[in-house]
């Protein structure tokens, strides 16, 4: 009995996390719930400058009381890091220091296709799915970061055992 609370203790993150799908007109917000098992989506953030970009995601990040960021980190088909996944790498870097929070980068490949697919199947006009696009797409970033998590956590606690 005390193995399961172990488990689903090391499987989960301490506090919120927040995923980021950035643009360069809008940045797709997702937040974990209070027990990071889920991601719901947030406003989208509506690029502007950088110093309101910032006054948005750090409210964001006081009110849901964020502990870790994903970035989605835009990687070619190939694997290999292009001139998106340079710029995400210095928002990333950004984030930690004016935040002082650890910030991850998370392979993003194909979410915007995967976000774009399910919001075609539910069939939204056209005009909603695209102001609703990136958020999915953070939502997407950051379950997959909460599952590949999980699963190393997982791994790495059943080999100590």
């Amino acid at each position: 009995m005390m193995q399961n609370s172990q488990a689903s203790e090391v499987a989960r993150p301490l506090g919120r996390v927040l995923g980021l799908d950035v643009g360069a007109r809008r940045i797709g917000v997702a937040v974990t719930d209070p027990l990071g098992i889920t991601a719901q989506g947030l406003a989208t953030i509506q690029r502007q400058n950088k110093r309101l970009d910032y006054a948005q995601l750090d409210a964001v990040i006081q009110q849901y009381e964020v502990q870790e960021i994903v970035v989605g980190y835009p990687l070619r088909l190939s694997g290999e890091a292009g001139i998106q996944a340079e710029k995400m790498t210095l928002f990333a870097e950004d984030l930690k220091k004016r935040f002082q929070l650890p910030v991850h980068l998370f392979d993003e490949r194909l979410t915007s296709a995967e976000a774009n697919r399910v919001l075609r199947e539910s069939e939204i006009s056209i005009e909603k799915r695209a102001k609703a696009v990136d958020r999915m797409a953070a939502v997407l970033i950051l379950q997959s970061w909460m599952e590949t998590r999980s699963s190393q956590r997982l791994r790495a606690a059943s080999e100590g055992a």
